[in-house]
């Protein structure tokens, strides 16, 4: 069952292809904003992977963030995602990283439950037209 406070945190070190400059986000070697979003997203499906019915998954529909300090390559970062509302099928997350000195980013995340064959399946229609 989907409710709130469920929560995770990830971790990961930062590598070169984590850098804005590998993404193309930017020209700098600090961990990328895009692999920031990409992690917060993996804590949220981590906080709710194991409480989804059988069939289901979650789909990202929205990302609000501020990437509020840098981090460099060889740094530990950690990701976190704490489950704050339910609204029928939409869950909207509180999500912060944090490496080893701050955090160095905050914001929300929206994800909605979704049948899983469904959703591939309208995916994949896609390619016909």
């Amino acid at each position: 069952m989907i409710e709130v406070g469920l929560n995770a945190e990830i971790e990961t070190i930062v590598t070169d292809n984590d850098t804005a400059a590998f993404y193309g986000s930017g020209l700098v070697n600090v961990l990328s904003t895009p692999r920031i979003v990409s992690l917060l997203e993996g804590a949220a499906v981590e906080a709710i992977k194991n409480n989804l019915a059988s069939g289901e998954t979650s789909v990202g529909t929205l990302i609000n963030i501020e990437h509020i300090a840098p981090t460099p390559v060889g740094m530990k970062v950690w990701a976190s995602a704490k489950l704050i509302r339910v609204d029928g099928r939409r869950l909207i997350f509180e999500v912060l990283a944090r490496d080893e000195v701050e955090q160095v980013a905050r914001g929300t995340h929206e994800r909605f439950i979704v049948n899983f064959d469904r959703f591939i399946k309208k995916a994949e229609k896609k390619k016909s037209f």
